[in-house]
């Protein structure tokens, strides 16, 4: 299982952007962290990876444990070996390489001899990568290059995928390949996926459990199907009335004054 207790995380010594964040992920799940842009959410991730290390950044209180071992204060490197892999967002592919060259590099950390198998296993789930294999990674689409760095993450058998807005920018009939995909990888590997997304609909659709974050702080937590159901959350976050109804743009911007948890 990895925990986050009251994890509170700065950015320089004095950009305070998590305030006291506590999660609980267990083992074989996939859990959402929702929220609008400046909540947290891939400060929250990039805590956990180790990458704040690499921006300034620093975990000042609280702790990140991963089967009962304290990770906050471990490489980033260290962090990967220990199969936490992280997909970060807008696409980051290395664009001078091809798909397979990219694919091989996530597999780098594993030290064995069964690239093939698993790069058999990637184009398994993401047929359309096989016939692209030898493309050149900056010239595919959006979608294709999030196949990409998806399947580069899977090289790794990670034992925890975090997920940093994998629908972004994306067509409806590619994201929906991709959820399924998601999915497929949860249930047939085993790994756990901490997925971040602002996309709600997106997020408790295929979660089982939810938390809510703002201003660098969780204010809402339960399990997906609650979550979905929640008037704050489809008012606030899908836009819709109590009636099911979508609201207006006025109407949406002005409902932050009322929520519940402020």
């Amino acid at each position: 299982m990895l925990k986050l207790n009251n994890v509170e995380v700065k950015y320089a010594g004095v950009i305070l952007v998590l305030r006291g964040v506590s999660l609980e992920i267990p083992e074989g799940t996939i859990v959402s962290l929702l929220g609008s842009n400046g909540a947290g959410k891939t400060t929250t991730l990039k805590a956990i990876s180790g990458l704040l290390r690499t921006e300034l950044g620093e975990v000042t209180a609280g702790s990140i444990e991963y089967e009962g071992r304290r990770i906050d204060k471990l490489d980033p490197e260290q962090i990967a070996k220990m199969g936490i892999i992280q997909v970060m967002e807008n696409r980051r592919v290395l664009e001078h390489l091809t798909v397979e060259e990219n694919l091989r590099l996530g597999g780098y950390i594993r030290k064995n001899n069964n690239v093939r198998k698993d790069l058999d296993m990637v184009y398994d789930y993401f047929p359309s990568l096989r016939s692209l294999r030898n493309s050149t990674s900056g010239y595919l689409s959006g979608g294709e290059q999030q196949m990409v760095v998806m399947g580069r993450a899977m090289m790794a058998h990670p034992k925890i995928l975090l997920l940093d807005e994998p629908s972004m920018g994306l067509a409806p009939l590619i994201l929906d390949e991709i959820l399924e995909i998601i999915r497929r990888f949860n249930a047939e590997e085993k790994s756990t996926i901490l997925l971040v997304e602002q996309n709600a609909r997106t997020a408790l659709g295929i979660s089982e459990f939810s938390y809510v974050m703002e201003n660098g702080r969780v204010v809402l937590d339960g399990p997906s199907s609650k979550l979905a159901e929640n008037e704050d959350i489809k008012e606030f976050y899908m836009g819709l009335s109590r009636l099911g109804e979508k609201k207006s743009y006025r109407q949406v911007k002005t409902y932050k004054r009322r929520k519940r948890w402020l």
